[in-house]
């Protein structure tokens, strides 16, 4: 059965749009001309750009511009939209058109039919009077709405981030805490090093999150100066001269956060610096993250033949060949999550450096990049934590083994012996496969008591000069 059209105009002519679409003849327009990616909007704009409609209807109902009737049904339709009804309406590609015209008038369509509907009229109706430019868009441009929903929308998702970045850190100090009794070789250029405890590993690792979930709060905290009432290039042309005011005050009310003025209007809308510095916050818990997973994958790689000195949960079978095969596989995925990001923070970065002049016309590229960028990392972290972290187990065994082969346990007799001597002593300890404390005893520079004393490898994680008195 052929699909049913209606007609919708705008001010390129007529348009055949689909007969029950809440959108119009430019967003029709934008789904045949960029038919790119096949992928729709993230729920984040569309929840911020709609926020917006929903304010500027508010604000210009109250100066007395926009008619109640209408401002009203415009807030009705906003409503359902921002609770999660009509997500199928917003179809355009997020490779559109510059600046993000084709997003923002999809938006303004769909508002403008749903409030017609909510007024009586069908979508067929020529004499249905909401319009999606003059009273949608009121006080309003594509220039000066995406940037502010661009910072909205991270705004909105910035809590569920914050709290996934949270749970991790708190799963690691966890870990830092059971561990923390479990004294391994410590690695420096992958070679062996004096000893550490495996709960300082987890305790720095949980410590790095929390910097890097600072860092978010900081570069987030930029995101809150909007520069809405710019209209189409910051003068304001267009909006009452208490707009940008009034809307300010009316989305924190709406959003619940604490949002301010940007300050200067043109700014607002040439500079994509405040987005690029939130991506780049982004970009370095990705590298946090990353170096982490990289890190229990070496501390689990074996087992027989690797390191093995922690125990990953098992999860799912790791190879189609090898049975018994086990893979760290939320670790691979939690790589690939952060690679992932990192390339999507470069895409903000090059987009932001593309502004010219007045505008920036590659927000919707910024829009798309950093919405997934916060997707992408919510669903990996935690899952990350949820299903790895919190099912962490050491292998005591494996790393006291690894911990007494270390000869460069030898460092901690540096103060009593010197450093030609200990170098002598690993050097044949590494040679002959005896202990430091054989060959130091052998050579008569210490007592076997001294060294027990001195090699006590739980004090020696605790820094300091290691036993003067042992030897005096």
């Amino acid at each position: 059965m052929a699909e049913r059209y209606r007609i919708e105009r705008d001010s390129l002519g007529e348009m055949q749009v689909p007969a029950d679409a809440l959108y119009g003849a430019q967003t029709q327009r934008a789904v045949l001309n960029f038919p790119v990616s096949g992928m729709r909007p993230y729920r984040a704009f569309v929840w911020a750009q709609t926020m917006i409609k929903r304010a500027a209807a508010e604000v210009n109902r109250d100066l007395g511009l926009l008619d109640p009737q209408i401002a009203n049904a415009i807030i009705q339709a906003a409503d359902e939209v921002l609770a999660g009804q009509h997500a199928d309406q917003f179809v355009v590609d997020p490779f559109q058109a510059g600046a993000g015209t084709s997003h923002n008038m999809n938006v303004n369509e769909v508002l403008a039919n749903r409030a017609n509907q909510i007024l009586g009229y069908s979508l067929d109706d020529p004499k249905k009077p909401v319009s999606p430019n003059d009273h949608v868009n009121m006080a309003q441009s594509t220039n000066d709405t995406i940037p502010t929903a661009i910072r909205l929308g991270c705004l909105w998702r910035l809590p569920e981030l914050l709290a996934a970045i949270d749970d991790l850190a708190d799963a690691l100090e966890a870990k830092a805490v059971e561990f923390d009794d479990v004294v391994k070789s410590g690695r420096t250029h992958l070679q062996d090093a004096v000893p550490v405890r495996l709960g300082q590993e987890f305790g720095a690792y949980a410590k790095a999150v929390r910097n890097d979930m600072e860092r978010i709060s900081v570069a987030a905290d930029r995101l809150r100066r909007l520069g809405i009432g710019g209209t189409a290039t910051g003068t304001g042309l267009n909006a009452h001269p208490e707009y940008h005011a009034r809307m300010v005050a009316k989305l924190s009310e709406l959003t619940g956060h604490e949002l301010r003025s940007s300050g200067n209007l043109f700014e607002s809308m040439q500079s994509m610096a405040d987005p690029a510095d939130f991506s780049a916050s982004l970009r370095t818990l990705c590298i946090t993250l990353g170096r982490i997973a990289n890190d229990f994958r070496l501390l689990s790689s074996g087992p027989a033949t690797g390191l093995d000195e922690i125990r990953l949960p098992a999860v799912q079978p790791g190879s189609s060949i090898m049975p018994g095969k086990v893979n760290p596989v939320l670790a691979e995925m939690l790589n690939m999550a952060c690679y992932h990001v990192q390339g999507c923070d470069l895409t903000v970065a090059l987009a932001a450096q593309a502004g010219q002049l007045e505008l920036n016309v590659m927000m919707p590229i910024i829009a798309h990049n950093l919405f997934e960028m916060m997707h992408v990392l919510i669903g990996a972290i935690n899952a990350f934590t949820t299903k790895c972290v919190v099912g962490i187990t050491a292998n005591r065994e494996k790393a006291a083994g690894w911990l007494a082969k270390n000869a460069i346990l030898v460092t901690a007799l540096n103060p009593v012996i010197g450093y030609l001597n200990g170098a002598a002593v690993a050097k044949e300890a590494m040679a002959t496969g005896k202990t430091i404390k054989e060959v130091v005893v052998e050579k008569g520079l210490l007592t076997a008591e001294q060294v027990d004393e001195l090699l006590d490898v739980y004090k020696m994680t605790e820094g300091g000069i290691q036993g003067i008195a042992a030897a005096g």
